[in-house]
């Protein structure tokens, strides 16, 4: 008889690119939205207003991906630093490499004899493996990947952004503050939802967190606006 083997899918498999692409296109609706709300609040043409966004979508489509790059790639590199180090060890001193191994598992709950038994099971197969999964901590799961988040990044605040840049195409010359706000709450309730839901957090309040930090930008942003139109 063939035993069943039992596949889970668990939240934990999706956060890395989860968190830069919600990130990504949270900031991209957040900041265009509240860029073409504060150049039109202070009286600028509707060609303005949209030459703004357009401007706002490039310039924070390439500073998205290049910061998640430079920091997820510092990530790696720790990492790559570490496994490094660690085959070193194994090759220098091997012994006192099954000793760490041991006292791991023997802290997580096996009788040393166990522990040891196990650790030198998973060191005859996979040394490396074995201690950068349970000593250093690094899953393939977790793993850094710098190239994945830059890209993940750029193409979800592309995503966001162009939502407020169709609002101005579409919105009548007087109405761009009113149509651009309107459309970015809807947006970000919806991108709230969806983050919450696929992370497994409550979707109303993951919803409603999103839209009230992005209303209180793009409030502050048509207050400025306002205030620096009405002094020129």
């Amino acid at each position: 008889m063939i035993p069943h083997i039992h596949r889970e899918s668990h939240k934990a498999a999706r956060i890395g690119w989860l968190r830069a692409a919600v990130l990504g296109a949270n900031d991209g609706t957040i900041s265009i939205a509240s860029l073409v709300i504060g150049v039109a609040a202070a009286g600028a043409s509707q060609d303005t207003v949209l030459l703004t966004g357009v401007a706002g979508l490039v310039a924070g489509a390439m500073s998205m991906a290049a910061g998640e790059y430079v920091s997820v790639q510092s990530q790696a590199d720790t990492e790559h630093a570490d496994i490094a180090r660690e085959k070193r060890e194994l090759e220098t001193d091997p012994e006192h490499e099954l000793e760490e191994l041991t006292s791991i598992y023997e802290a997580r709950g096996l009788d040393q004899p166990l522990a040891l038994q196990v650790a030198e099971a998973l060191m005859k197969k996979d040394a490396l493996g074995a201690h950068i999964r349970d000593e250093l901590g690094i899953t393939e799961t977790l793993r850094a990947r710098p190239i994945q988040a830059a890209f993940a990044s750029a193409i979800s605040f592309i995503a966001g952004a162009v939502i407020p840049i169709f609002a101005v195409l579409l919105a009548p010359s007087g109405r761009i503050s009113e149509v651009s706000s309107a459309t970015a709450l809807v947006t970000l309730l919806f991108l709230g939802a969806t983050a919450a839901y696929a992370g497994g957090a409550p979707v109303i309040k993951g919803a409603i967190r999103v839209a009230f930090w992005g209303a209180l930008a793009m409030g502050l942003t048509a207050g400025v606006g306002r205030f620096f139109g009405t002094v020129v």
